[in-house]
């Protein structure tokens, strides 16, 4: 058994412009390392599941831990998967619906900050959550979850998403 780490997600998108166009819901990461940065700190909502767990169960779970409310009801579009820059492969899929930023609340993690002080503190997992245009996105998300937008873009388009893990 490979000791590969898995992620999967879930990237709710809805219609924009009059329907021509569309938008995805990202979340920001939470954290010291993250804050103050806006280019390449957004992600789709996602997490690591093991062995025992399938990924759309964790696609799911992660949803709702991240943004505090469950993923709407809807037909999951495969976006298949990307491996990212720290060797990690991250399986996404598209879900068509809406969910309100303001009334987000994100799961948390602990860790000790600042480094070395032996304070330990809790910090969101995302600390906001915003619809953007696949521009928006390009620009915000994390280079290796890039290419989701992209599939999810030829899918809205009528092309035919790649097929699932």
């Amino acid at each position: 058994m490979s000791s590969q780490k898995r992620s999967a997600g879930l990237l709710l998108f809805r219609s924009a412009d009059g329907g021509a166009g569309f938008e995805v819901f990202l979340g920001h990461m939470g954290g010291p390392f993250w804050a103050g940065r806006e280019a390449a700190s957004w992600s789709v909502l996602k997490g690591e599941y093991g062995p025992g767990e399938e990924p759309e169960a964790a696609a799911r779970r992660e949803f709702e831990e991240e943004f505090g409310h469950p993923a709407p009801d809807g037909e999951w579009v495969p976006l298949g998967e990307s491996r990212q820059a720290g060797g990690k492969t991250v399986v996404v899929w598209a879900l068509e619906g809406d969910a309100d930023p303001a009334r987000a609340d994100p799961g948390t993690f602990t860790m000790e900050w600042p480094r070395g002080s032996g304070v330990q503190r809790e910090f969101p997992e995302m600390d906001r959550f915003a619809w953007c245009t696949p521009e928006e996105a390009a620009e915000r998300l994390v280079a290796g979850q890039r290419v989701f937008v992209d599939r999810l873009r030829d899918h809205v388009r009528g092309g035919r998403a790649p097929d699932g893990p």
